[in-house]
């Protein structure tokens, strides 16, 4: 059956994509986990796949097309089983979309275009020592000098951070709480900028992590993006693309898990059958199958109503909660149905197992989900 999602244009994407991550990625997987980088030449590799623009205006170098062309991208690229993999390549999901929708011509020219060609690589800066889910708790500070904002404070937990050589930082240029926070790109050549330290992570091994500092950075006020204090509300809307593109993430690596789950228990033999033989496999396998279902649709569902110009800020939180909880329940069994086998680096399910924990913690907790959904609902 057709899902009434996709058309002809995402089944050509989808086997553009399986081909490109057959060929480009699965071979060297392993040794950039290893590494705990991926190399600067796949952002290259990626943009001339039109893969880094997708879903950007075609005046800035992206490709037209629906959510559901982003949805399928990421399903492919997944099948790698590597989320850092993901967060390194697709950094600037999250540190674009501000200047798409608040930038200048010329902002955009700078900032935008040259990420998407592959040839810088951009990074969003929010998270803090002392904030992280709490936005309006921000303290890193630009404080107006003439035609400078001059930048003091920390980021940390910085996906690409190490090596983007622009980000898209949440500042304070007023007072406290939401409104007085704005948006500044702090490109890292700039004096003052320095990566502190490259952080060693659980998982997501594949994309490198920093904690930033900046001290006395002058940033030209060229630089803001959009007004003063419009930073939260820009922020928020990012939000929302990026819980809904975790909760695919989510889904998508449960699927994963499930399939290499049940090849295994087809394969694997105990006193004398397969492991598919034994009715508690069989309905593991089942609630696993029942799970990812549920979460896939919930997942299309609400993306069809963002495709719908709508803002599901509920729904969305919802979608990124069920999937994430449901994936860390689905990763665990296939870990289970392995044995000590899911417990070796050599299975996708060890990776995995690593990887997803992240998923109910990046883009907002699972808690702070919670607490959106019942303001949003009412109680």
């Amino acid at each position: 059956m057709t899902l009434p999602y996709f058309d002809e244009s995402h089944a050509l994407l989808r086997e553009s994509v399986r081909t490109l991550r057959e060929r480009e990625i699965e071979p060297f997987i392993n040794e950039w986990e290893d590494a705990e980088e991926i190399p600067r030449e796949l952002y290259t590799t990626m943009a001339e796949a039109g893969l880094l623009g997708l879903s950007y205006p075609e005046e800035v170098g992206g490709s037209a097309c629906d959510v559901f062309h982003g949805i399928v991208m990421t399903e492919e690229l997944m099948k790698s089983a590597s989320i850092g993999l993901l967060a390194g390549l697709f950094s600037h999901n999250i540190a674009l979309p501000p200047i798409v929708a608040l930038g200048t011509p010329e902002q955009k020219a700078r900032f935008v275009t040259p990420v998407l060609e592959g040839r810088r690589i951009a990074s969003l800066g929010v998270t803090e020592p002392n904030a992280g889910s709490d936005v309006a708790n921000i303290q890193t500070s630009a404080v107006r000098n003439g035609d400078h904002y001059v930048v003091n404070g920390a980021k940390t937990f910085i996906t690409s951070g190490c090596r983007a050589d622009q980000l898209t930082a949440v500042v304070r240029t007023g007072g406290e709480g939401f409104g007085g926070i704005s948006l500044l790109v702090i490109e890292s050549d700039t004096p003052g900028y320095r990566v502190a330290k490259k952080l060693r992570k659980m998982g997501w091994a594949a994309s490198d992590t920093a904690e930033l500092v900046f001290e006395d950075c002058r940033v030209p006020v060229e630089n803001r993006i959009g007004e003063e204090g419009q930073g939260f509300e820009a922020l928020m809307v990012n939000f929302q693309r990026e819980r809904l593109g975790l909760a695919v993430m989510a889904y998508a690596a449960a699927e994963v898990a499930f399939d290499e789950a049940l090849r295994y228990a087809r394969e694997r033999h105990a006193f004398g059958r397969p492991l598919t033989g034994f009715q508690v496999t069989r309905h593991k396998l089942a609630d696993m199958k029942m799970r990812v279902a549920a979460a896939k649709a919930f997942t299309y569902q609400v993306a069809a109503r963002i495709n719908a110009g709508e803002y599901p800020v509920s729904e969305v939180s919802m979608a990124k909660n069920f999937a994430c909880e449901m994936c860390d329940l689905v990763v665990n069994e296939a870990v289970q149905i392995h044995g000590g086998y899911g417990y070796a680096r050599e299975f996708k399910v060890e990776r995995l197992y690593r990887d997803t924990r992240l998923l109910s913690i990046g883009g907002g907790t699972n808690e702070v989900m919670r607490e959106i959904i019942a303001k949003f609902e009412g109680f």
